[in-house]
């Protein structure tokens, strides 16, 4: 019995009623068999007594008897399969915490491997094993497991949403086509599923190509973070050996003060040690002759006293001192000297400093051009700027292109001009008006006049004191750091720097030959971009 049980297959003992192994199960006239209840149950409710299966119809209601052969069938099937069922628990795994657990398990809940969309269960690999052998459960929708199935009924009809309406971008079930959704745009759920997953790969595309970008910057960020780093190594690395060396020079300007100022000391002390000496030996021989005379003065022999006198007469005279001066060294200028040769030392030391300075700057250098567009109309020739000073009217220069961040450097040549004011500013508004021309307004520049000199025009002017007069000068500006320059290009010398700027617009290189006091940019006539 249980070696031909073992070929019969699970559908052989289901009531096509409930669908599950016989319980007291009956045969029909027909031959087919139920579980007694089913049966009874259904032919209760229909008014005709007839077969489930093959709809035959009994004039009378059969007498039903339990099969005992199908009944120990059934049962040791039944049996076989919960033993199969406890063996298949026993190798699945409990549920893990995010994990989808058994619907029907009781006690520990078994991991889900599959949810129901039509009986709203989630069930493990034994209680899912009806849904993949009876024929009425093979028609409902597997789905990976998931939670919340109840999130899958429309709440307002309590239907399955198995449509997407794409006018209100929503799942929708059968009913709410025709209420709530009538005449919307609404497709089967798949559909609407692929149009989004195809939109979601657009999205991850995009998202992945967005992540790229980041990466290249954060590459870059950290490339430049890294280039500063050893920037600034390399900047203290200079400063430090420049200022060893300063220190250096100092200290040894400083010896050679003292040895110079010793040295002299050391000579008069030489002389005084010698007068010292001299007279000593002279004092000691008076004091000699001194004694000789005391006795001599009391000899009462006339002879003695007479041949002895001559003999005192006759000794070596002493020194006239009136005259003689130990000479005080002079010490005036001598720091003076040596501070005018430290000077000269440090100025050569920042002279080599100042070249190294323009050289860098130099690298971030930007052609200089004109714009058109902005060069007045009465200007008929742009460039001849000595021609437009002579009319007395001036030419307010700025280059074509402006720039809102990063580092540039250019360079004009001032020679020629006796007047002028250079520098970077704001775009030129009104310039029928009078404007200070200061960092308040909009201009970081210097300028020349022959008779007042250079000036920086800060908030307050700063007059500037220059060794030389600059033939070429050379403007750097650092957007960021807020840093504009000047610096005399032949000589390699710094003339003025603003620092702690706040640039916020663009800024233009500017340049002006005017004949203005230098205190304001007044262009009444003629403008130009160089």
């Amino acid at each position: 019995m249980s070696a031909a049980s073992c070929l019969l297959t699970e559908d052989q003992f289901l009531c096509s009623i409930c669908l599950d192994v016989f319980t007291d199960p009956v045969s029909t006239p027909c031959g087919h068999n139920f579980c007694k209840t089913c049966i009874t149950q259904h032919w209760n409710v229909n008014v005709q007594t007839q077969c489930p299966n093959c709809k035959e119809v009994f004039n009378t209601r059969p007498e039903l008897r339990v099969n005992t052969f199908i009944s120990e069938m059934a049962a040791q099937f039944r049996q076989s399969a919960q033993q199969k069922a406890s063996s298949s628990s026993s190798e699945q795994q409990a549920a893990k915490p995010g994990e989808v657990p058994c619907d029907v398990c009781t006690g520990t809940k078994l991991k889900a491997l599959k949810s129901c969309l039509v009986c709203l269960d989630s069930y493990c690999e034994t209680h899912l094993e009806p849904h993949l052998t009876r024929s009425g459960l093979k028609r409902h929708q597997l789905i990976d497991p998931v939670e919340n199935l109840e999130g899958r009924m429309c709440t307002k009809h309590d239907k399955l949403l198995e449509l997407f309406c794409k006018t209100d971008q929503m799942c929708v079930c059968m009913l709410c086509t025709v209420l709530d959704h009538k005449n919307h745009d609404v497709v089967p759920l798949k559909e609407g599923y692929e149009g989004k997953k195809a939109e979601l790969g657009k999205t991850e595309a995009e998202i992945q190509q967005m992540i790229q970008k980041r990466r290249l910057k954060l590459q870059e960020i950290k490339h430049s973070a890294k280039i500063s780093e050893e920037d600034a190594d390399r900047e203290i690395a200079d400063g430090v050996q420049v200022f060893t060396a300063l220190k250096e020079s100092v200290e040894r300007s400083q010896a050679e003060l003292i040895n110079t100022i010793k040295e002299k000391q050391r000579k008069t002390e030489k002389q005084a040690e010698g007068f010292i000496k001299e007279l000593e030996q002279e004092i000691s021989e008076l004091k000699k002759r001194s004694t000789e005379v005391e006795q001599l003065s009391r000899s009462e022999d006339h002879l003695h006293l007479l041949q002895s006198f001559r003999t005192l007469n006759t000794a070596r005279p002493t020194k006239n001192w009136t005259g003689v001066r130990v000479s005080r060294p002079s010490y005036e200028g001598t720091v003076v000297r040596a501070l005018n040769q430290l000077e000269e030392t440090l100025s050569k030391q920042m002279k080599k400093l100042f070249e190294v300075e323009l050289k860098r700057v130099q690298q971030y250098a930007v052609d200089v051009t004109l714009d058109p567009d902005i060069v007045h109309p009465r200007s008929t020739q742009s460039n001849d700027i000595e021609k437009t000073n002579k009319g007395n009217n001036c030419r307010c220069v700025l280059s074509e292109k402006a720039f809102t961040s990063g580092r540039f450097y250019f360079e004009v040549p001032v020679k020629r001009w006796s007047k002028w004011t250079l520098g970077v500013a704001r775009k030129l508004t009104n310039m029928k008006e009078r404007i200070p021309a200061s960092p308040t307004n909009g201009y970081w520049t210097v300028f020349h006049r022959r008779r007042v000199g250079y000036f920086a025009p800060a908030d307050p002017p700063v007059r500037l004191s220059l060794k030389s007069q600059p033939e070429k000068v050379g403007v750097f500006v650092d957007y960021e750091e807020g840093l504009v320059s000047f610096h005399d290009v032949d000589a390699a010398a710094l003339i003025y720097s603003f620092t702690g700027c706040s640039f916020t617009e663009k800024l233009y290189p500017f340049f002006s030959p005017c004949p203005n006091d230098g205190a304001s940019i007044h262009c009444p006539d003629t403008c130009a971009l160089l």
